[in-house]
């Protein structure tokens, strides 16, 4: 284990079998919605799975704790965050279950061809483009907006490197773009299968929404039970 920290950088704790994982605050610094996609995807023993657009790596590091999996992966574009999961991952000692790797989700079935995965997680940009963004570059715009990849390039990317029947797609995203959603992944063969809606409180708008899709499934979808992040007090 390593306690390797960059100037700027902190140790945060999972509150999970120990885990702890490095982040920097001048960067995105993961949030609920990362949980709730680790809870909400369904990862069988045995099987292999890979997170597009991992950040510095808290989807990999929690499905290695909550799941059976055999391996995941993290695809990562950011260098700087890549490094912050490699790090995570050596100082939680996971260096045998997780693989960070840095490249472009336009080209992941390049990089990881000719390989199928049964699972794939993403936590994507939810906003359409940068339009209005003072600097494009920056970290934490690259992770909220559509700068580096869009829906198009992963689902596309996705399809690709699922195995057909089978694999299965996990995805968090805001409600406000569920009909453009549904309606790529039926267009890319990733059939909607589960979908939960996720309210801050019970009298409340849904903030966000979970997806489960299979890749060359029957359409047929479930509406799960919502979720309700807080009881109002009284």
């Amino acid at each position: 284990m390593t306690n390797r920290l960059n100037p700027g950088e902190r140790l945060d704790d999972l509150q999970l079998n120990g885990l702890e994982i490095i982040q920097d605050s001048a960067r995105f610094c993961f949030g609920i919605d990362a949980v709730m996609l680790s809870d909400f995807a369904k990862v069988k023993e045995d099987e292999t799975v890979l997170d597009l657009g991992t950040g510095t790596g808290i989807l990999p590091i929690l499905l290695s704790a909550k799941t059976n999996g055999r391996h995941f992966t993290g695809l990562e574009i950011q260098e700087e965050s890549a490094d912050m999961a490699r790090r995570s991952v050596e100082h939680n000692g996971l260096q045998g279950r997780i693989d960070i790797v840095q490249g472009d989700i336009k080209e992941a079935a390049e990089i990881f061809k000719p390989a199928f995965f049964d699972v794939i997680v993403t936590n994507p940009p939810y906003m359409l483009n940068h339009h209005g963004l003072k600097n494009p570059g920056d970290a934490k715009a690259i992770a909220r907006h559509e700068i580096l990849c869009t829906m198009d390039d992963i689902l596309r990317e996705s399809k690709k490197m699922l195995a057909d029947g089978r694999g299965r797609f996990y995805m968090i995203h805001k409600p406000f773009r569920l009909a453009e959603i549904l309606s790529k992944m039926s267009e890319y063969k990733i059939e909607p299968k589960r979908i939960q809606f996720v309210h801050p409180y019970i009298d409340k708008e849904p903030t966000m929404v979970l997806i489960e899709g299979l890749r060359g499934g029957k359409p047929r979808v479930t509406i799960e039970p919502p979720l309700i992040m807080y009881e109002r007090k009284e």
